[in-house]
């Protein structure tokens, strides 16, 4: 045998894949040497720069879970559901007061409710306790806390910058 063939014999070539785990080793050792840990550890995401497999804010979600979501954050729950009682009055009151009475705005609290005579007004003050706790049943504690009844007649009330505190307009000089 000769120097040469007994040289091949010692020292096989090496293949594919041990010359990737010596590159692979020496980046390791060059990272290492530079401060950076490479593998061993999970790289760390940063939030809400990729999506993955588990539900986020970003998902799309049914119309109807957006709107109520939308409602919360927004804090439209109590003006939406007042709104809900004025559609639903007649259900609330019962048909009779339903055709007399009728809600007319929800300001502080306090709901309004305009009645076409009198005497149905002074039957709505009389039931006024009653109806808070029932619209307050249904909206939640605390939504309702004045029922204010008014008459027939008298203009409403109108509100804008040419108004005189006090005045009546044009009727107020006759006399």
């Amino acid at each position: 045998m000769n120097d040469g063939e007994q040289q091949k014999r010692k020292a096989p070539e090496p293949s594919g894949v041990d010359l990737a785990r010596q590159a692979l080793a020496a980046a390791r050792e060059q990272a290492r040497a530079r401060g950076n840990a490479v593998g061993g550890r999970k790289r760390q995401q940063q939030p809400g720069l990729r999506s993955g497999a588990r539900a986020d804010g970003r998902d799309p979600m049914p119309l109807m879970a957006a709107l109520d979501r939308l409602r919360t954050e927004r804090g439209w729950e109590m003006p939406i559901a007042v709104a809900g009682v004025m559609e639903r009055w007649a259900d609330i009151v019962g048909p009779e007061i339903a055709a007399h009475c009728e809600p007319e705005r929800y300001e502080d609290r306090e709901l309004l409710v305009r009645c076409d005579s009198s005497a149905w007004a002074a039957q709505l003050k009389l039931l006024a306790p009653q109806l808070v706790a029932r619209l307050n049943a249904d909206l939640g504690q605390g939504t309702v806390r004045l029922i204010k009844v008014q008459g027939p007649g008298g203009r409403p009330k109108r509100y804008g910058p040419l108004r005189a505190p006090g005045g009546s307009g044009p009727g107020d000089t006759w006399g």
